[in-house]
């Protein structure tokens, strides 16, 4: 099988997460990726652009990508080539860029989900968090903002916590008002923060539990994945709830869904090469 260039867009509720991939059999070369947040501009512009940004750093010319993969939000993406589901997205991606992987927890702005996978990142079983659960990024930026903290200092804060305030509701609007209480008895941006995941990270746990994923390696993807703190959490609440699972982070892990439609673009154009020379 020749070699061929395959591109992944994935437009979520925050970013836009674009990738571009040489594919060849089993090898996998990264070629360009883009990250932009949409703060109310239009995703299917930023799309386009991300998509130009990377043909001209990698050099390859719009007509000799072989196969333009969307997900996400971006089933209406004009010049895609097909769509696919973002739980088999991330499922993909998840393995790409950690093959022990056996479970994803993909935490976006405005949900978490979590997904069963084999070894080939095929999806087993899955399960999203209701849409008004505490355990979103927006929901975090939100806090992060009201306390006046940078987003990326969120992880390293809560690792510093000595006494977690506990943070009982699961509705985003009510445990903002649980944070602004805290705030004015005086509990530190460290204990706020780390209760605040350890609130997550056991609906979590317990999300994955529901769908049987209880041991193993769990992939975090999403905007969330890079959360130091999150991951800690995690990996308590999995001791909590008596499942064998680690959960890990990549570098990667915003790219996952973005990856996994390029992935799967690949595949798909292959076996309609194969089909048509069959033929």
């Amino acid at each position: 099988m020749s070699e061929i260039v395959t591109a992944g867009i994935d437009i979520g509720s925050g970013c836009v997460k674009s990738v571009l991939f040489k594919v060849d059999g089993e090898r996998v070369e990264w070629l360009a990726r883009e990250t932009a947040r949409i703060r109310n501009r239009d995703p299917f512009q930023l799309a386009d652009e991300a998509f130009g940004h990377m043909l001209k750093n990698s050099g390859v010319d719009r007509d000799q990508v072989a196969y333009v993969a969307s997900t996400g939000d971006a089933e209406n993406l004009k010049f895609a080539t097909g769509h696919f589901y973002s739980m088999t997205t991330h499922g993909r991606g998840a393995v790409y860029l950690n093959p022990e992987a056996r479970a994803v927890l993909d935490i976006g702005a405005l949900n978490g989900r979590a997904i069963k996978v084999d070894a080939s990142g095929k999806v087993l079983a899955y399960k999203m968090t209701s849409q008004c659960a505490s355990g979103s990024g927006q929901f975090l930026e939100n806090i992060a903002r009201y306390l006046g903290i940078a987003q990326d200092e969120i992880g390293s804060l809560s690792q510093k916590a000595d006494n977690p305030e506990k943070v009982s509701s699961i509705c985003a609007v009510l445990a903002e008002t649980d944070v602004i209480n805290m705030v004015s008895r005086g509990i530190t941006a460290s204990n706020i923060l780390k209760g605040i995941h350890v609130s997550m990270a056991v609906r979590l746990a317990k999300l994955l539990k529901s769908i049987g994923a209880t041991e193993g390696v769990v992939q975090v993807t999403g905007g969330l994945a890079l959360d130091t703190g999150l991951i800690a959490a995690l990996n308590e609440a999995a001791e909590q709830e008596k499942v064998n699972l680690v959960a890990t982070a990549h570098p990667e892990s915003i790219h996952a869904g973005a990856i996994g439609a390029a992935l799967w673009g690949a595949f798909r154009h292959q076996k309609l090469q194969r089909l048509a020379q069959a033929a």
